[in-house]
């Protein structure tokens, strides 16, 4: 089985049209799929940029021939979760068998925006598992060509189905950053989406996913587990941890960032990012060699599709040389 590395397009941090290049650039070199973050604001004012993920992920399908999908998106805040559902259909519709949802609890800094209350994490995650229960309902019905309701305590849907669906409903991905959120997720979700962590605590994350799937009569193992790789790569070591330290200090925060609300806030806080904050949460090297072995690591522990976002701006040298020195040696 060949390894499945594919790109994280980062729409807060690159305009639309340069993330769509950038990912049929990725294909060019190897990578074999793409994942879009969904945000509505960036994580600094610096990054400086926050598309629509859906409009990108139609233009994506257009011009790559990979995998693709949201990651994550939140269908509880934002955007109901029916609306969701319909989004996901059409790009499935569009691009048979290539399309996959990711589904997340959301991040006030993104979700806050509508007005409403932002409740504490539990709230957040039993808001998103009715969604992904209203958009499995949803999905199931439209297949069949059936009609469906749903009344539950976060949601409401009156009777109705999706007139543009795909014979077979995308995989849904749940992500999770907690073993109990991700045992749940082994029970009802397609499959895990998680970020970059430390290794033990990844390996727990997966573990208890595969006791959810166990106890739901699963196998975890046909299951996708899916990965965003966060890594700095440059010319010189001393460039990339610039990069680290300029584009991507949130690596380098080592608390919850999802009661921030404003992209100031998270300026304030990046100012106290130092080095020694990215030790064990993201890699930080010019040697590629200590990249393919740091993301053989997390494919050995049991991640079966990695997707990979240098933080820096040089994106066309990153492609390359991963491309050619990194991807060929990495093994399933």
């Amino acid at each position: 089985m060949s390894v499945h590395i594919g790109y994280a397009a980062m729409l807060e941090q690159f305009p639309p049209s340069d993330a769509v290049s950038y990912a049929e650039l990725a294909e060019r070199h190897g990578f074999r799929g793409v994942m879009a973050t969904d945000h509505f604001q960036p994580w600094l004012p610096s990054l400086g940029q926050a598309s629509h993920v859906w409009s990108v992920l139609g233009a994506l399908g257009a011009r790559t021939s990979g995998d693709l999908g949201p990651g994550v998106t939140t269908p509880t805040f934002r955007t109901h979760p029916a609306v969701v559902a319909q989004a996901s259909a059409t790009l499935a519709s569009m691009y048979p068998g290539r399309h996959w949802l990711g589904i997340g609890s959301g991040e006030a800094l993104n979700e806050h925006v509508v007005g409403e209350y932002w409740p504490e994490a539990h709230e957040r995650i039993a808001r998103m598992f009715e969604a992904v229960e209203l958009i499995r309902k949803l999905f199931t019905a439209s297949i069949a060509g059936r009609e469906v309701r749903h009344h539950g305590p976060h949601f409401r849907m009156e009777t109705t189905r999706l007139w543009t669906m795909p014979p077979e409903a995308p995989p849904v991905l749940v992500a999770t950053a907690g073993p109990v959120t991700a045992r749940r997720a082994g029970k009802v979700a397609d499959g895990l989406i998680t970020t970059g962590a430390p290794v033990d605590r990844l390996a727990a994350l997966l573990a208890r996913f595969g006791e959810g799937a166990r106890e739901a009569g699963r196998d975890a193992e046909r299951m996708p587990r899916v990965l965003q790789l966060h890594l700095s790569w440059a010319a010189t070591d001393e460039e990339a941890m610039r990069n680290a330290l300029t584009e991507w200090p949130i690596g380098g925060m080592r608390f919850s960032r999802s009661d921030l609300r404003s992209p100031f806030e998270f300026e304030q806080l990046a100012r106290t990012v130092r080095p020694e904050d990215f030790e064990g949460r993201m890699l930080v090297s010019a040697d590629p060699d200590h990249h393919r072995a740091h993301i053989q690591r997390h494919l050995d522990l049991g991640f079966d599709r990695i997707y990979l976002h240098n933080v820096g701006r040089n994106q066309e040298e990153f492609l390359e040389v991963f491309g050619r020195d990194v991807l060929p040696g990495l093994r399933a």
